[in-house]
């Protein structure tokens, strides 16, 4: 998938994850806040597949808030 912007949603929600579970330093709020906004910007340009694994990711930042 080459899709910029769900790549860059996928980083981010890693990036959340691993700081909500202490693998990573860094600000849990602010990881979160920009996992969100980079799952709603992705939404919106992604084929079928990539919207059902953008679901996914809501649930796992939806999971650490």
């Amino acid at each position: 998938m080459g899709n910029r912007l769900f790549q860059e949603a996928r980083e981010y929600v890693l990036n959340a994850e691993q700081i909500a579970n202490g693998t990573l330093d860094g600000n849990k709020d602010d990881a979160i806040t920009k996992a969100k906004n980079a799952l709603v910007s992705a939404y919106a340009n992604t084929t079928e597949a990539e919207k059902r694994q953008l679901r996914e990711l809501q649930s796992t930042i939806d999971s650490i808030s």
